[in-house]
């Protein structure tokens, strides 16, 4: 299986295990990073491991290959499909960016909040280095790194305040941090929703290619 077939149990099993919480059937990373969550499996022993790291309020999310089903123990939350793209994304020069640390985390949520890219928490930041645009010491846009299994490295948070897009900082943050991740022998890949053709097209026209579909989906406890 390709390491990008499974990429968050993988991710977990290699480069970020000392971040997995759970065990042999069912990992996540701590909920204060990313909700995200994978199991070796969908037996019901599986399905009974993930339950028992969640909370009442808690969720999973999972990119796998094929479509899933929980038990009645488990509500189904949200079933969408992804793309995952994989490539090297063109380099678009920029004096611009800089590297987003601690004191911008609160910017960072707030960037996020608006511009909805998909989850990103507190501590998301800790999953790699993000980088960012500022105009007059205010967060525009951003981009960063987040799940790494094996040699591939996620591109995420790919995010625009509605007022600056139009200018190209999408695709300069985009390409730096597919620079940064290609300096150190790794393969960036990103996941997009299957129906946001504007984005698709954005990476298309960078240079990534669709590798694949994946089934994203969203559960919570029944109780």
């Amino acid at each position: 299986m390709h390491p990008l077939d499974h990429p968050v149990w993988n991710a977990l099993a290699t480069r970020q295990k000392d971040l997995a919480e759970g065990g042999a059937l069912a990992r996540r990373y701590p909920p204060a990073m990313v909700p995200f969550a994978a199991m070796t499996d969908t037996s019901p022993e599986s399905f009974a491991a993930l339950r028992a790291l969640m909370s009442s309020s808690e969720v999973a999310v999972f990119f796998t290959t094929e479509p899933i089903t929980p038990p009645d123990e488990l509500k189904l939350l949200m079933a969408r499909t992804g793309e995952q793209m994989i490539g090297t994304p063109a380099a678009v020069p920029s004096d611009d960016i800089v590297t987003l640390g601690a004191d911008d985390v609160a910017a960072m949520m707030e960037l996020t909040k608006l511009t909805n890219p998909g989850p990103f928490a507190a501590r998301t930041r800790e999953l790699g280095t993000f980088l960012g645009i500022k105009r007059d010491g205010r967060l525009v846009a951003m981009a960063g790194e987040r799940v790494k299994p094996a040699d591939y490295t996620e591109i995420t948070a790919v995010c625009v305040h509605p007022d600056f897009r139009g200018r190209g900082y999408a695709q300069m943050l985009i390409g730096a941090v597919a620079r940064q991740v290609v300096a150190r022998g790794e393969f960036p890949y990103l996941h997009v929703f299957s129906d946001n053709h504007s984005a698709i097209a954005l990476y298309l026209r960078q240079g990534m290619e669709i590798r694949r579909r994946m089934h994203i989906t969203v559960l919570g406890r029944a109780d």
